[in-house]
């Protein structure tokens, strides 16, 4: 759907101009992973991580993250 600036919130137009400027730099620099190959071990964790997403589980939650690494 189309929309005018004037028209967009702060957090559109913020997300409209980041993805504009991660595309221009990646059409200007191309792709620093381009060609670069992963460890099985982490490309199968990866796969293991997307069907579970798809399959509706999530994460811990963040706050749990930080009391758990100490970083409060």
């Amino acid at each position: 759907m189309a929309k005018t600036v004037a028209r967009m919130t702060r957090e559109e137009l913020q997300e409209m101009i980041e993805t504009s400027i991660e595309q221009k730099l990646l059409e200007i620099l191309g792709d620093p992973d381009e060609g670069l190959s992963i460890r099985k071990s982490v490309r199968d964790r990866l796969l293991r991580q997307k069907k579970g997403v798809k399959a509706g589980e999530r994460g811990q939650p963040f706050d749990k993250v930080v009391r758990r690494l100490g970083l409060e």
